[in-house]
């Protein structure tokens, strides 16, 4: 499944955001929202569920508060993950444009392959500003918050809150944080409530995602979790009546469980023609190689159609990162060649330093339990 750059995807989503608190959308605005009630609303509100897929709501989440609020399927951007949807929802911008292609992505400027959002290298895990780099270097998209005519206010999460990437990325608006998802009801139902001015409220939870990746997608304690969330909506939905107020949920990507036998770590073979570890993620893997042909040859022999390899730029060339202007360092951080892992396949190496230790729950990928998320509203 491929992102619905169109007028289908949480690009166009925060477009549609964006416009109706009087800022510029850099993209089409979504087709399936009703742009003059939103734009109409005193509040406009969006609580991002990191990792709630919208075919796992309409498999588990039948008759609940969120499902039966549910509007529309959108698609998340590519690839599925929350370095570059996260991002996304920021900015506004495509990954093209924003670059954060992944969770580990190669950063020229620090001359190292780092997780993107802990601003940290990979492997020895040092904070980037070791190497001399500061956040502006790395993430140059602007916040949307940042141009917005109206007050902003972002409720994340506490451990999260301050670091590099939060700080930059929510410029422009109040940071509020929280530890519990009643202090994240609490918080959003206090910014609604605390003037009446035009507002937009971002809110971001990230404890499903976390709980999946663990325990797996499919597991009790994943449904423990989205039953909390869910009751947590209802709740907050209550306490927002008569505000004016329009509630938007949605997600950043879904989710699939992999199985032991279903990963692939990469061998030595193959390891030896690389210029770098593997960026990317488990599920769409970008390869910096001394041999183009040769390296993709070899892969493509030993994966025996379990993935596609193709030139890392024929994804850009194709849109699957979206319209827009290419980030400067784009070509850097996305590799020679790309491995898209097909059915539920994943790709792994390690680097010293790293635990060895596999997630159950994967994203990343282009399937549509990875790539749809929910489109989820609620006027008040």
């Amino acid at each position: 499944m491929r992102p619905d750059y169109s007028g289908g995807s949480l690009v166009n989503l925060m477009a549609s955001i964006v416009a109706s608190r009087g800022g510029e959308a850099h993209h089409r605005p979504l087709r399936d929202l009703a742009a003059e009630k939103l734009r109409a609303a005193r509040n406009a509100i969006l609580v991002i569920v990191d990792g709630l897929g919208d075919n796992y709501l309409l498999r588990r989440g039948a008759g609940g508060e969120l499902a039966r609020r549910r509007r529309a399927s959108l698609t998340s951007v590519f690839p599925s993950t929350t370095a570059s949807a996260i991002t996304t929802s920021y900015t506004g911008r495509t990954p093209l444009e924003h670059g954060l292609t992944g969770w580990f992505t190669y950063f020229g400027e620090a001359g190292c392959v780092s997780a993107a959002l802990p601003f940290r290298s990979r492997g020895d895990h040092l904070s980037l500003t070791r190497r001399g780099v500061n956040a502006e270097q790395i993430y140059i998209a602007r916040s949307i918050f940042e141009a917005l005519p109206v007050r902003s206010v972002v409720v994340t999460y506490k451990d999260i809150i301050d670091s590099e990437y939060n700080v930059r990325h929510t410029r422009g608006a109040e940071r509020v944080a929280y530890e519990t998802l009643d202090e994240l009801v609490s918080h959003i139902e206090a910014a609604v409530k605390s003037s009446d001015e035009r507002k937009f409220v971002y809110a971001y939870w990230p404890l499903y995602d976390m709980i999946s990746h663990r325990f797996g997608a499919e597991s009790a304690q994943a449904f423990a979790e989205f039953e909390k969330i869910d009751g947590a909506f209802g709740r907050l939905v209550a306490r927002l009546a008569g505000t004016h107020s329009t509630i938007i949920v949605t997600a950043d990507h879904g989710f699939i469980d992999v199985a032991p036998e279903e990963t692939f770590e990469l061998p030595a073979s193959l390891a030896s023609m690389l210029r770098f570890p593997l960026c990317g993620e488990r599920r769409v893997a970008y390869c910096h190689v001394h041999d183009a042909s040769a390296f993709s040859a070899k892969a493509q022999d030993w994966l025996d159609g379990r993935a596609d390899i193709v030139p890392s730029a024929t994804l850009v060339e194709q849109g699957w990162f979206g319209p827009g202007t290419p980030h400067p360092r784009l070509a850097e951080r996305i590799g020679d060649v790309a491995i898209v892992m097909r059915e539920r396949y994943t790709l792994k190496d390690w680097t010293p330093g790293e635990s060895r230790h596999l997630h159950i729950g994967n994203h990343g990928g282009t399937s549509e339990d990875e790539m749809l998320i929910p489109l989820i509203l609620e006027e008040t």
